[in-house]
């Protein structure tokens, strides 16, 4: 069977973070249609009553109402099912597929869930929503998730490895073209949102034990100010930029003007963790070399003394060494760089990531037939 028609429902369109969902599925070679649970046109009675429910939903899982909550947006759910008629739902995010997951074993639709980070480790997800996501195991016909951590908890959970597939997100080859770091400055470049889990704190006091070279910060998020108040109380004023929110072209081309990519990811104190961190990817597009933590999917992606080096979580004088190492060697940093890119080049590009994506979901579209 091919897989003509995709049904998709996801809980947000217009979050920033939620770039690499909308390139997903923009890029996909089906007809997808997809309802957002924060869009409540009035125009639209479908996406209307669809962004209600999933509103009611989210009301029910703030009050305990587990089971309640899949109710609501089910409904709904059937009902787009039933118009639509696709060959298969695809569902965003674990905590957004229990929402709707009632509805398709109902329509006899197979379902697909996309797990990406969070939704699988946070405590405000994976710990309120652990026995719902056991239904989810037994309800769902195929799984995607991020690296070899998230495939280990999809099966402890009760989820078929054989019905699992690990795929990094990707990066744009076509935006995130190769630079030079042995001619570029002494720069370090950090992307991420200023989340606990991203470790901006702990990239900057990494920084600190260094005497020379820049860090340019990228993003926005609740640890900004924190951030900030650091740089000052370390003397950095001078040596350390935040950038505030950059579009995806803009960070490909700070990328290609800088030496080093670093990121201090890290299990937060709620549990929340990373999947597979997609600006590691596109440093490495960029013939950057890394310095990141042994954290969640990064070892899958850099290969140590290859492509970067990688610490443990917290070990912020490793972090150092590793970076003034980078940042005093621009013949390493060329060279580690150089073998990133063609790693990711072999491996870890948007285009791979598709063809795994639409491969999978046909597969799992004809063996549900």
């Amino acid at each position: 069977m091919s897989l003509q028609r995709l049904l998709v429902f996801a809980p947000t369109r217009r979050a920033a973070s939620e770039t690499f969902v909308r390139a997903t599925l923009a890029g996909l070679p089906c007809e997808v249609v997809a309802y957002f649970g924060d869009e409540c046109p009035l125009g639209q009675p479908d996406r209307l009553a669809y962004g209600l429910a999933v509103l009611l939903s989210k009301v029910c899982t703030r009050l305990g109402w587990l089971k309640l909550a899949g109710w609501p947006a089910a409904q709904v759910a059937r009902g787009l099912i039933d118009r639509h008629r696709p060959d298969l739902v695809l569902a965003e995010f674990g905590f957004h597929a229990v929402r709707v997951m009632e509805a398709c074993p109902r329509a006899r639709v197979p379902l697909v869930v996309h797990f990406r980070g969070s939704d699988l480790s946070a405590a405000g997800k994976l710990g309120v929503l652990r026995e719902r996501y056991r239904r989810l195991m037994q309800l769902a016909a195929g799984l995607i998730c991020k690296s070899q951590p998230m495939a280990r908890t999809l099966r402890e959970l009760g989820g078929d490895p054989q019905r699992i597939l690990i795929s990094a997100s990707g990066a744009n080859a076509a935006l995130f073209t190769a630079g030079d770091a042995a001619a570029a400055p002494a720069i370090a470049l950090a992307v991420g949102r200023f989340v606990e889990k991203k470790g901006p704190l702990l990239t900057i006091r990494a920084f600190a034990r260094m005497p020379l070279g820049e860090l340019w910060m990228v993003g926005e998020g609740p640890l900004l100010p924190a951030a900030r108040r650091l740089v000052a109380e370390l003397g950095l004023e001078d040596r350390v930029r935040f950038l505030g929110t950059q579009t995806q072209e803009q960070v490909a081309a700070l990328m290609r003007r800088v030496r080093v990519f670093v990121q201090h990811s890290l299990v937060a104190a709620d549990g929340d963790s990373e999947g597979n961190p997609v600006a590691v990817m596109e440093a490495q597009l960029s013939a950057l070399p890394v310095v990141a933590t042994r954290h969640a999917g990064i070892p899958e992606v850099v290969l140590e003394g290859v492509t970067g080096w990688l610490v443990e979580e917290g070990d912020v004088d490793a972090m150092a060494l590793a970076l003034e190492r980078l940042l005093v060697e621009p013949a390493l940093a060329a060279r580690l760089g150089a073998a990133g890119r063609e790693r990711v080049l072999a491996r870890f590009t948007l285009d791979h990531h598709l063809q795994d994506l639409m491969a999978f979901l046909e597969r799992v579209a004809a063996d549900e037939v």
